[in-house]
């Protein structure tokens, strides 16, 4: 289990203390620490063994089988079905969505000389950086922050692009050379926002993940999983979204595919009212286009 889900666990465990005192007490509230197939395996890209529900298959199991009553995930690593028995009827307040640039050498993508090698697990990175920077070249990296942070050191690259919410909630934001603007890079679909699940016949967490819940967190990252889920995104095809409430009130949404390679990029956006049900049809319509544009073989990698 990696040092920032260990984080989100306990930012979970920290807010129900605070608002509920009988959790407060002493041994009210245990740890569970349950390492994925997405933990153990760290050789390969994510999309070779398996992709999403790497980091949650075996939390959704322990959940189901009543050996924990809680599940804390990163959004973006939920699949968008769920198993038969649980639900996820709460999101934390979302942390910052942007990606950042931390290199040794260079200020900015722009800046790194031609040749430099980036290194990124994620295909929706490589791709937007290929799209604007084709000179550079993107290697697979994985493991967790501190491991791609040493890799970075050792270097093995020039520079990486990690997720700023995580760098937040580790107290690691000296390490960021630039903050990158969703302009630049188009986050990964609910980027920076936590869900927390429980079994869907669990009246008592229900309440009491219903009092945790951040409401335009959970509409943002339902209008951007329903762009994922029309476009059957799989680990394999870059897929990027974002969806957030402007200041007229209005949700705004933004979404981007792209060939692995960066060669091509297609984006659309859309703009309605901040209520469920108009903001997963924005996200389901915004997807069909991207379908349509995208023409036959474009998702057959």
């Amino acid at each position: 289990m990696s040092p920032l889900a260990l984080a989100q666990a306990y930012e979970t465990r920290d807010k129900l203390m605070s608002l509920h005192s009988e959790l407060a007490e002493e041994g009210a509230i245990h740890i569970e620490i349950i390492k994925t197939t997405g933990d153990k395996i760290l050789n390969q890209p994510l999309a070779d063994i398996g992709g999403k529900g790497l980091f949650t298959k075996e939390i959704d199991e322990a959940l189901l089988e009543g050996r924990i009553d809680i599940a804390v995930h990163s959004m973006k690593d939920v699949p968008t079905y769920f198993p038969d028995g649980m639900i996820l009827p709460c999101n934390l307040p979302r942390e910052d969505v942007r990606d950042v640039f931390i290199s040794l050498t260079a200020s900015s993508l722009a800046e790194l000389p031609a040749g430099s090698v980036v290194g990124s697990a994620s295909l929706r990175r490589q791709s937007q950086i290929l799209y604007r920077y084709p000179s550079l070249k993107v290697v697979n990296f994985r493991g967790n922050v501190q491991t791609r942070l040493r890799k970075l050191n050792d270097g093995e690259v020039q520079a990486t692009l990690l997720a700023l919410a995580g760098l937040k909630r580790l107290n690691m934001t000296e390490n960021v050379t630039a903050i990158l603007s969703v302009e630049e890079m188009l986050p990964a679909i609910a980027q920076g926002a936590i869900g927390i699940a429980c079994r869907s016949n669990d009246d008592k967490m229900a309440n009491y993940l219903a009092s945790l819940n951040h409401e335009e967190t959970r509409l943002a990252v339902a209008c951007e999983r329903a762009f994922l889920e029309t476009l059957d995104g799989s680990c394999r095809t870059p897929i990027a979204g974002y969806a957030y409430r402007n200041k007229d009130g209005d949700c705004l949404f933004r979404g981007l595919v792209a060939s692995p390679d960066g060669t091509r990029v297609l984006e659309t956006s859309r703009k309605g009212p901040f209520v469920l049900n108009d903001m997963i049809s924005m996200g389901k319509d915004a997807g069909k286009e991207l379908i349509s544009r995208a023409g036959p073989g474009f998702f057959d990698w």
